[in-house]
């Protein structure tokens, strides 16, 4: 019944935002019975394929990527006796996608001037200077540099990454405030870089950017491997 569901957005060319029809209509027009509707309704509700508004009806939903982060999160707390393996894999990833961006983010950048860009890096770089974790900036940054390109996908998949990684850390008792300078300079650098529009520089500044991420991962994960 979801993917009937899913078939009469696609060919009514629905969009997000967009009303759907009443349970009454789809359940003639689909031929089923309210039951089947309102199961297949709150099935596409938690993968916000549509958003039901009590009171107002269902519309189609923002088709996040909310769901990812939440099947993630949990992953990621449930690997947490597993040498931390699920939360190194959303490291890699987040690595990965960085990377492979690369070209695309120094061919935007390159020649042009980005103050606010600039000033996310020096307060981060004051931060770290006294030993502040700045998660907030660090987020800010990788949005914004992103938001250059013309890929929304991108966009969303670097938040849902980030996301999971801010709400796994505390949950596992881990500790945000590791290699801060390293990290600090590491923006600033890719930053440089991508003005520049030098993709090698920029991926060398990627891969320093994680480096103190996967040492704490690694260290927490020996901690918990010695532990008795």
């Amino acid at each position: 019944m979801t993917d009937q569901i899913k078939d009469f957005i696609l060919v009514h060319r629905l969009r997000p935002g967009d009303l759907m029809p009443s349970e009454a209509e789809l359940c003639a027009e689909l031929e089923v019975s309210r039951s089947s509707i309102r199961e297949a309704m709150r099935t596409l509700a938690a993968l916000d394929i549509v958003e039901v508004r009590h009171g107002h009806g269902s519309y189609v939903g923002q088709l996040s990527l909310a769901p990812l982060v939440e099947g993630l999160v949990f992953r990621g707390v449930l690997g947490a006796g597993d040498d931390l393996a699920a939360l190194r894999e959303v490291v890699e990833v987040r690595e990965a996608l960085d990377l492979s961006m690369a070209e695309q983010v120094c061919t935007a950048l390159a020649g042009t001037s980005n103050p606010a860009l600039h000033d996310l890096v020096h307060t981060m770089e004051l931060r770290s200077d006294a030993g502040e974790p700045f998660a907030t900036e660090d987020r800010a940054f990788h949005s914004e540099l992103i938001a250059r390109l013309d890929n929304a996908l991108v966009g969303q998949l670097v938040t849902a990454f980030w996301e999971v990684n801010t709400v796994v850390y505390p949950r596992l008792g881990l500790s945000p405030a590791v290699g801060l300078d390293e990290t600090a300079r590491a923006h600033g650098d890719m930053l440089r870089a991508a003005e520049g529009g030098d993709p090698d520089a920029y991926r060398a500044a990627v891969v320093r950017h994680y480096l103190p991420l996967r040492r704490s991962l690694g260290t927490e994960a020996q901690s918990a491997r010695s532990a008795p």
